[in-house]
C-alpha cells in the first residue's frame, strides 16, 4: 500500500490554497492521519493531509463526523450538498486557475464542442456558490462569446479588468444544453501589495462598495439594500488584536460586530499573519489533525503528555471509549509519557472524529477508513446473435459479494421484476441474462466495480430476407397512372413505402396493396411532386428496395402573366432591366435567349440570361438604346420544344441641343435661339430649360421653371458689363437631357444717358465755346468721350466739330462765320454706341461781347490771411471779364517784387505764391483787373507770424506763508501776433526740476500758493501766442524761501438740534370699498421721533394675532392687509401711533361689497354672534333701499 504523506501546514492551521467563505462555516483546518498497517511496524505511523477546495461540500455529507475548527470549538452541522443535474462532457477546454496582481487583468476561457448541438448552449459564470456574474458586468468585468464555424467550437471568455483584492476566491462555469449539464470550478488568487498590516484600517479595508459607486466589481454590494452611510463616532478599536486572540469560529461574529462585510478577504489576510502557537501545558505532543487507514488494518493514535500523572480519556464522536476485557477492538498502551490507543481491524464504522482529554485540555483528530477497490478479474466477452436468441454476459471480480453495476451505453441497466434483464451472482462471478433478444438490445454493455470496469459490444441482427422481384425505375408522362411493385420472402412481413425519405400515407389518390409476397404502390394521376426516389422498407429489416420515378412534361412559356401589351416592355435607359418569365416542363428545359442571331449567355457581363426553378429571366444591368429589339426564348427538353418572342423598347433622355446663338444684346437683356436636338430619346420633346452663368463663375442659374415650347428666349435682369454664357436642356417624358455646350460669352452693355447742363461758355467773332456736365448714368461700358456737333439755324445738316472724341467737358467750335446763328449738341460715346444728344435750347450768335471785370475774392481771403514763418503761401483769386482782363499786384502802393513772390495770371484767375514765408511778407496786397476802360480792385491782408520772445523781467514781489507773489513785463517781441497767455513753472533749489504751476495765464502778476514750508524756490515764465510757447523763458534772479510761522485756530461753539417730536400722521387713512374674496389694504404714513408703536383697531377693538390680518411698517408707512375679506370685515378701522412725547390716530371706513349666505359663513368658521350681526345689518340695508 502506498505510504501517505503529510502536507505542510500554514501558520494559522489552514491548508494552503483553501480560501475561506464569507457566508459559510469557518475555514477548515488541514486534516492529517497516522496509519499503522497490520503488516508493518506499529512504531512507523504514516501521515496523510487532505486539502478541501474553496466551496466544496464535506465528504459524503456524513453527520457523524465533524471537521476540527480549532482548539475548543464545538462540532457544528455541515452544509448539505447541492443537487445538480448529472454532468456530461460538454466542455472540451475548461477554465484554469490563475494568479494576478492587484490592478492587473486576467482572462478565463471555456470552450464547448458544437458539432452535435443544434443551437448555442447556455453558459453561466458564478463566484462562490450562488452569485451570478452576468449582473455584475461593467468596467471591471466583461463577458464575451464567439463561435468558430470551421471547427464548430463555442468559445466563452470572462475578462477581469484591474483586479482588486476582494476578487480572489473560487469561481464556477456552468454549461447547459437541453438535458445536458457540465460544470467546472477554478480559483483566482490576487496578490496583494507589500504594505504591512499595521498601517491598514481593517474595517475600511474590508468594507464593500456602496450602491453603484463602482459598477462591475465582483462583490455582493449590488445585491444588498442601499443604506445611507452614517458618520462613525465610536472610538478607534484595534480589530487585528481582537482577531489574533479569538478562536476561528468567532471570526464571523467579530466581523459582523465591527461592520466588516468582506469576510473572505479578512480570512485571507489573517492566514498570512504569523500566528503564535500557544504552548500546551498538558500535551507535549498532540494528535495530528487527521489520519487515514485501509479497511481491515489497524491504526495507532499517539499523544505525548507533559505530565504523566494526568488522567487521560479517549472519545469517539463525543462518546467516551472504555476498554473491555473480552473485546480486542481498542487497545490502550503506556510508554513513558506516551499514551497510545490502537484500533484493530478498522471498518467503516471506525471512520469518525476522535479526541483525547487530559485534565482541562483537549485535542482532536479525524480518522478516515479507506476501502480497498474491487477489481475486475475476468471481463465480459462480445456477443453477436440474431433476434429471439438468449444472451448471457459473465464477469468475475476479485471479491465475493462485491457491489457492481451493469451499464448499457453508459446508462444503468434496469433490473426490476418486470425488466427484460436479469442479474445473478455466484461467488465472485456476476451474470447479466437477456432471455428473448431483440434488435433494441444491440449496444455496448459494461460492468463497473470500485476498482475497474469491463465492457463488450452485443450485436443483434435480423434473419436474412429474400427478394424475388425488385422495384424497377420508371418514366411516366405527367398525368398518367403509376404502379410500383415488388415481391419478397417471407410474405407475412409488412413494410413501408418512402418517397425521397418521406413516409407515404395512403389517400384518395395513392393506394398501397399487400397480398402475400407482393407489395404494390398505385397512383391514379401522376404529378410533378410524385417524381423522386421510392423505397420499400420491410419492417424489422435493414435491407430496402429502391427505384427512381421520372415524370416528364413538354416545355411551355407563360407570357400571359407578364401583362404587357403586345408583349412589349418599355424601360428607361440607364435603369436595370430584369424580365422574369414563368416556364414549365419536366425535366427542367434548356433555355436559350436570342436577339437576332446572337445568343445571350449566362456569363454575360452587362446582358445575361438566367434560368432557375420554374422561371427564366433576362437581366440588363444598365440599359442602353442599342438594347431595343425583339428577343426570342427557346425551350427544349426530352418531352418537346417551345419558343416565344418578347419586344423590349428602351427610351432615354434626348440628346443635348447644339450651342445656342445670341444675336442681340441689350443693357440687361439678350435674345437667344437654338435648334431642336438630333435625337429625341424615343419620346417627343416637351420643352426646354434655359440656364445662364457669369463667365468667371461655375454656378449655373435656372431661368425658367415652366417648360418653353419655342426655340427662342429672351433672358433679362442681367448685370450690365458682366460677361455671361447660356445653355439649353431638352426635356421629354423620360427626363432632362444633358446640357448643351455654352454659348459664346456676351456682355450686356447700354449707352449712357445724355450729357447734362450744356451751356455756352464763350463766344468770339469766329468761335463758340460750350461746356457741359457728364451724363447722370454712364453704365458698365464706361465713357469713351464726347462728340460735339453744330448746325446753322434753319438747316438740319449737323457738322461734327471734333474729329476725335474729346474726354473734356468743354469744347471750342472754330472756323465760324461772324454774325451767323448756330445750334450746338453733344453726344456721349461708349462701346454700346452714342447716347441721346443734348442740344442748346436757343441758337447762338457768333459775335464777341464785352463783359466788365469782376474780382470774386474767396471768403477766407476777405479777412486777414495768417501763416507761420516758413510755411508756403498759395492764394488763388478768381475774376471775370471779357475779353481777357489785365491783372496787376501792388504791396503798400509798390509793385510786388517778382524775385521773391511768384504771380501767375490766367483768363479767369490770378495766383500769388510764396514758397517760404517770412515776417517781411506781411502786409496788404492790392489786386487790380482792367478790361478796356473798366477796372475792379481788391485788397488782401497777409500776416506772417512767429513764436514770441520771453518776458522782459520776472521779479518776486512778496513771500508770506506758503505763498509767493510774482510780477513780470510782457515780451519785447510778440512774434507778430498778440500774446494769448503765460506759462509759470517752479523748481526746488535742491533738485532744480521744473514743474508747471499754471498754463494759459493772461495777467502779468500772479500768486503761487501751496508751496512746501522750508523749501527754497526759483520761478520762470514762458510767453505764448497763436504759434505756441516762446523758445526761452525768463527766470527769477532771486529765490523765495518758505518760512514756517505759528497758526491759531478759533473754534466756534454750537448746540445740537433736538429732532424729537410727537407722532403726527402726514397721510391719513382713506375710506375704502373692497370686493369680497379679494385682498384689501389700508395705508397711512406717520412721522415721530423716537419711533412710535403702531396699533390697528377695528370698531375700537385692537387687532391682535388674527391670521386674517397682516401689518407692515416701513420708513413710517403703515399698512394693514385684510386677506379675502367678507362683508362682516367691514367697519371702522383705526391706526394709532404712540411714543414718549404723545400719540395720534386716524380713522377710515371699510365697506365690503358682495355677500355670503348663512351656510358659507358657517363653512368659513365665522362665530355665530358675528353671523347674526351681519344678517341683521344686511336686512336693515335692504329695507332702507
Amino acid at each position: 500500500m502506498p505510504e501517505p504523506t503529510k502536507k505542510d501546514e500554514t501558520p494559522n492551521g489552514q491548508p494552503e490554497g483553501v480560501a475561506p467563505v464569507s457566508n459559510g462555516p469557518p475555514p477548515l483546518p488541514e486534516i492529517s492521519l497516522e496509519v499503522s498497517p497490520p503488516q508493518e511496524d506499529a512504531n512507523s505511523p504514516k501521515k496523510l493531509s487532505i486539502e478541501l477546495p474553496n466551496d466544496s461540500v464535506p465528504a459524503m455529507g456524513r453527520k457523524d463526523s465533524v471537521w476540527s475548527l480549532g482548539e475548543g470549538q464545538p462540532p457544528e452541522e455541515l452544509e448539505k450538498p447541492i443537487d445538480t443535474p448529472p454532468l456530461s462532457t460538454l466542455l472540451i477546454e475548461k477554465p484554469q486557475s490563475a494568479t494576478v496582481s492587484v490592478g492587473g487583468d486576467v482572462t478565463f476561457i471555456a470552450k464547448v464542442e458544437g458539432k452535435d448541438l443544434l443551437r448555442k448552449p447556455t453558459v453561466k459564470w458564478f463566484k462562490g456558490k450562488w452569485m451570478d456574474l452576468a449582473s455584475k458586468t461593467g468596467k471591471h468585468l466583461q463577458l464575451k462569446e464567439t463561435f468558430d464555424r470551421l471547427s464548430k467550437v463555442h468559445t466563452f471568455e470572462m475578462h477581469i479588468i484591474k483586479a482588486k483584492e476582494n476578487y480572489a476566491g473560487n469561481y464556477r462555469c456552468e454549461v447547459n444544453y437541453k438535458d445536458k449539464f457540465d460544470s467546472c470550478s477554478f480559483d483566482l488568487e490576487v496578490q496583494e501589495s507589500g504594505q504591512g498590516s499595521q498601517s491598514i484600517d481593517i474595517r475600511s479595508a474590508f468594507k464593500r462598495s456602496e450602491g453603484q459607486e463602482d459598477a462591475g466589481e465582483l462583490d455582493f454590494s449590488g445585491l444588498l439594500k442601499h443604506r445611507e452611510i452614517k458618520p462613525d463616532d465610536t472610538p478607534e478599536i484595534d480589530v487585528w488584536e481582537i482577531l489574533k486572540n479569538a478562536r476561528p469560529d468567532e471570526y464571523e461574529k467579530i466581523a459582523f460586530m465591527y461592520g466588516i462585510t468582506d469576510l473572505r478577504g479578512l480570512l485571507r489576510r489573517m492566514k498570512k499573519i504569523p500566528k503564535e502557537e500557544k504552548k500546551s501545558e498538558a500535551f507535549a505532543k498532540k494528535l495530528e489533525p487527521a489520519y487515514q487507514v485501509d479497511k481491515g488494518s489497524k491504526i495507532r493514535l499517539v499523544v505525548d503528555l507533559a505530565d504523566p500523572t494526568v488522567d487521560l480519556k479517549w472519545y469517539k464522536n463525543g462518546q467516551e471509549i472504555r476498554p473491555t476485557p473480552n473485546q480486542r477492538k481498542y487497545i490502550f498502551e503506556h510508554k513513558g509519557t506516551q499514551r497510545i490507543m490502537v484500533i484493530n481491524n478498522c471498518t467503516l464504522n471506525d471512520d469518525a472524529a476522535y479526541s483525547v482529554a487530559a485534565g482541562d485540555e483537549k485535542c482532536s483528530t479525524e480518522l478516515f477508513v479507506k476501502e480497498l477497490p474491487v477489481k475486475v478479474v475476468k471481463g465480459i466477452e462480445p456477443v453477436k446473435t440474431t433476434v429471439n436468441e438468449r444472451i448471457e454476459l459473465e464477469c468475475e471480480v476479485s471479491e465475493e459479494g462485491a457491489q457492481v453495476k451493469w451499464m448499457k451505453n453508459g446508462v444503468e441497466v434496469p433490473t426490476g421484476v418486470r425488466s427484460r434483464y436479469r442479474v445473478k451472482c455466484e461467488g465472485t462471478k456476476h451474470y447479466l441474462v437477456i432471455d428473448d433478444a431483440s434488435r433494441e438490445d444491440t449496444g455496448t454493455y459494461s460492468i463497473m466495480a470500485t476498482g475497474g470496469t469491463s465492457e463488450a459490444h452485443i450485436q443483434v441482427d435480423l434473419k436474412p430476407l429474400k427478394v424475388y422481384q425488385d422495384l424497377q425505375n420508371m418514366t411516366v408522362m405527367l398525368g398518367q397512372p403509376i404502379k410500383l411493385q415488388c415481391e419478397i420472402y417471407p410474405g407475412n412481413v409488412p413494410g413501408r413505402w418512402y418517397r425521397n425519405g418521406q413516409l407515404i400515407q395512403p389517400n384518395d389518390r395513392i393506394n398501397i396493396i399487400h397480398r402475400n409476397r407482393v407489395h404494390r404502390l398505385e397512383i391514379e394521376a401522376s404529378s410533378l411532386h410524385d417524381a423522386g426516389d421510392y423505397t420499400f422498407v420491410p419492417e424489422g429489416y435493414s435491407q430496402s428496395l429502391s427505384a427512381k420515378l421520372h415524370i416528364i412534361d413538354p416545355p411551355k412559356v407563360h407570357l400571359d402573366s407578364l401583362n404587357f401589351p403586345d408583349n412589349t416592355m418599355t424601360i428607361v435607359a440607364g435603369n436595370k432591366l430584369r424580365l422574369e418569365i414563368p416556364i414549365s416542363g419536366e425535366p427542367a428545359p434548356r433555355v436559350v435567349w436570342m436577339k437576332g442571331e446572337r445568343v445571350i449567355l449566362e456569363s454575360g457581363h452587362r446582358v445575361r440570361a438566367e434560368t432557375y426553378g420554374d422561371q427564366t429571366s433576362l437581366t440588363i444591368d444598365v440599359t442602353e438604346r442599342e438594347d431595343s429589339g425583339n428577343y426570342k426564348i427557346v425551350l427544349q427538353n426530352e418531352a418537346g420544344e417551345a419558343s416565344a418572342c418578347v419586344k423590349i423598347k428602351v427610351v432615354d433622355i434626348p440628346d443635348p441641343p447644339d450651342a445656342p446663338l445670341v444675336p442681340e444684346v441689350g443693357g440687361d437683356w439678350c435674345s437667344m435661339t437654338w435648334e431642336v436636338p438630333k435625337y429625341d430619346g424615343g419620346s417627343p420633346i416637351l420643352g426646354y430649360y434655359i440656364e445662364r452663368k457669369k463667365k468667371q463663375s461655375s454656378r449655373w442659374m435656372r431661368l425658367n421653371f415652366d417648360l418653353i415650347k419655342e426655340t427662342s428666349f429672351e433672358p433679362k435682369k442681367m448685370i450690365e458689363g458682366v460677361p455671361y454664357e447660356v445653355r439649353i436642356f431638352a426635356v421629354n417624358a423620360i427626363g432632362v437631357s444633358k446640357p448643351s455646350e455654352p454659348s459664346k460669352a456676351f456682355t450686356p452693355l447700354a449707352v449712357t444717358s445724355e450729357p447734362t447742363m450744356l451751356v455756352v461758355d464763350d463766344v468770339t467773332d469766329t468761335t463758340v465755346t460750350v461746356k457741359w456736365r457728364p451724363p447722370e448714368t454712364i453704365g458698365a461700358a464706361g465713357l469713351d468721350g464726347y462728340s460735339v456737333e453744330y448746325c446753322i439755324e434753319g438747316t438740319d445738316d449737323w457738322i461734327v466739330s471734333n474729329d476725335e472724341l474729346t474726354e473734356k467737358t468743354k469744347h471750342t467750335i472754330t472756323g465760324l462765320t461772324p454774325g451767323t446763328k448756330i445750334l450746338v449738341r453733344v453726344k456721349a460715346i461708349n462701346a454700346a454706341g452714342a447716347s441721346a444728344p443734348r442740344t442748346i435750347q436757343h441758337s447762338v450768335l457768333v459775335k464777341e461781347v464785352i463783359e466788365p471785370p469782376k474780382i470774386r475774392v474767396p471768403r477766407h481771403l476777405k479777412q486777414t490771411y495768417t501763416r507761420r514763418v516758413g510755411e508756403a503761401v498759395n492764394l488763388v483769386v478768381p475774376f471775370m471779364g471779357k475779353p481777357r482782363p489785365k491783372v496787376t499786384w501792388l504791396k503798400e502802393g509798390k509793385v510786388v517784387d517778382s524775385s521773391d513772390i511768384s504771380i501767375r495770371n490766367t483768363d479767369c484767375d490770378s495766383i500769388i505764391f510764396i514758397r517760404k514765408a517770412e515776417r517781411s511778407h506781411s502786409g496788404k496786397y492790392e489786386m487790380t483787373v482792367h478790361v478796356d476802360n473798366h477796372v475792379d480792385t481788391a485788397i488782401i491782408d497777409i500776416q506772417i507770424v512767429d513764436l514770441p520772445g520771453p518776458p522782459q523781467s520776472v521779479t518776486i514781489e512778496d513771500v508770506w506763508g506758503g505763498n509767493v507773489a510774482l510780477v513780470w513785463t510782457p515780451p519785447k517781441d510778440n512774434g507778430n501776433a498778440p500774446i494769448i497767455g503765460y506759462t509759470i513753472q517752479k523748481a526746488d533749489k535742491k533738485t532744480m526740476e521744473w514743474y508747471t504751476c499754471i498754463e494759459h495765464y493772461h495777467r502779468t502778476c500772479i500768486t503761487i500758493t501751496e508751496l512746501v514750508v522750508g523749501n527754497e524756490y526759483f520761478f520762470r515764465i514762458f510767453a505764448e501766442n497763436m504759434c505756441g510757447l516762446s523758445e526761452k523763458a525768463t527766470q527769477t534772479k532771486k529765490s523765495a524761501l518758505i518760512v514756517k510761522e505759528g497758526l491759531q485756530v478759533k473754534t466756534h461753539e454750537f448746540e445740537d438740534h433736538d429732532f424729537k417730536e410727537a407722532p403726527m400722521f402726514t397721510q391719513p387713512l382713506i375710506n375704502t370699498f373692497a370686493i369680497a374674496g379679494y385682498n384689501a389694504t389700508l395705508n397711512c404714513s406717520v412721522r415721530a421721533n423716537p419711533r412710535p408703536k403702531v396699533m390697528w383697531m377695528k370698531n375700537k377693538i385692537a387687532i391682535i394675532d388674527d391670521p386674517r390680518y397682516r401689518m407692515f411698517s416701513n420708513q413710517g408707512v403703515c399698512t394693514l392687509e385684510i386677506r379675502k375679506p367678507s362683508p362682516y370685515d367691514g367697519g371702522m378701522y383705526t391706526c394709532k401711533a404712540i411714543n414718549d412725547l404723545g400719540e395720534a390716530q386716524v380713522d377710515c371706513k371699510l365697506e365690503v361689497k358682495g355677500g355670503f349666505t348663512f351656510y358659507e359663513l358657517m363653512q368659513r368658521g365665522v362665530p355665530l354672534h358675528l353671523i347674526d350681526q351681519y344678517m341683521s345689518e344686511t336686512k336693515t340695508v335692504e329695507q332702507e333701499k
